[in-house]
């Protein structure tokens, strides 16, 4: 299946996104059926804690002769308490063990805020945060040969056109959340009139993000449902063109020239999840799907950020 590619950088238009699959037979399962499907970009992230299973399923492929290290796009994140110039070395040089490659294809600031500890320690404390001075250490990785693009996430606009402005190696990519609820048309265009290739998360919704944080001891924590596959509209929408609700939700971003990294471990939906290629929304569908944007009040993330995150002057939301 031929899947466009965006950006500089060349990033597949739908990639495979694992954000809380840590069960390693799952992941192996699920991970086989999306590269046998197509799929040629895997998202992933220190965070996410399964690095090193990604690892073991890429070296199978690769040992086996099937697939081969350039047919595939992996991107990655520097974890919040690495965002510091003295631990980009470090913790990019973990990830490449973990998933036993030798470069990182793309390398993403996974959240522009300092952290003290984990994501999962909660509640988070921060440090003082040098965006220009963690970019040089990613442009030295760059140079080192261990990283192919190295790009964003969570970065609003003021923070990209400060790298944009002081940087050497522009940011390749900037992954944020992006859907019907909260399509941010601003931040879109000023990544894209800048070249800046635009990834979307939580496309389909944040099923996962309960599950993830319950997995590591927050399970207290309470999320509100998107509910977007639900939506009256995109299943209007969907019925016309006879596709499931998330390939309609799906192939509104992806015809904006937004990358997607749908997750799912069911095998029929990861082959519908890439199967956007054949259809077209029309005018009319835009515009209905475009009417949805609720903004920035659908952010669902007050319980994960401390107040001492949210006062932190790269706070980007």
């Amino acid at each position: 299946m031929a899947v466009p590619k965006f950006g500089k950088c060349n990033i597949p238009a739908v990639g495979y996104g694992t954000f809380s699959i840590v069960d390693e037979e799952v992941l192996e399962k699920a991970l086989g059926a999306a590269i046998e499907t197509g799929y040629r970009h895997i998202d992933t992230a220190h965070t996410y804690d399964n690095e090193h299973l990604i690892g073991k399923v890429l070296k199978k492929w690769f040992d086996s002769g099937k697939l081969r290290r350039e047919d595939i796009f992996i991107t990655t994140k520097l974890p919040p308490h690495g965002v510091h110039p003295d631990r980009v070395e470090k913790f990019l040089k973990e990830s490449l063990e973990k998933l036993q490659l030798d470069y990182i294809d793309l390398y993403l600031i996974h959240f522009p805020v300092t952290t003290k500890t984990r994501l999962h320690v909660l509640p988070l404390e921060v440090e003082p945060t040098d965006h220009l001075a963690v970019w040089k250490k990613l442009e030295e990785q760059v140079d080192l040969g261990r990283v192919k693009n190295i790009g964003l996430s969570n970065f609003n606009q003021r923070q990209v056109a400060r790298i944009l402005e002081h940087s050497r190696i522009k940011p390749a990519a900037n992954q944020v959340e992006l859907h019907v609820y909260l399509q941010q048309p601003e931040l879109v265009k000023f990544c894209l009139d800048n070249g800046v290739a635009l990834v979307s998360y939580f496309s389909l919704g944040n099923p996962g993000i309960a599950k993830f944080f319950a997995a590591h001891g927050s399970g207290h924590l309470k999320f509100k449902q998107f509910g977007l596959l639900d939506n009256p509209t995109v299943q209007q929408i969907a019925e016309k063109h006879r596709k499931s609700t998330a390939q309609v939700l799906l192939r509104f971003l992806v015809q904006k020239n937004i990358s997607v990294i749908p997750k799912s471990i069911n095998p029929d939906r990861i082959k519908q999840n890439i199967d956007l290629f054949g259809f077209n929304l029309d005018e009319d569908d835009v515009k209905a799907l475009e009417s949805l944007d609720k903004g920035e009040g659908v952010r669902d993330l007050g319980e994960v950020y401390s107040q001492a995150v949210r006062d932190h002057p790269e706070y980007p939301f």
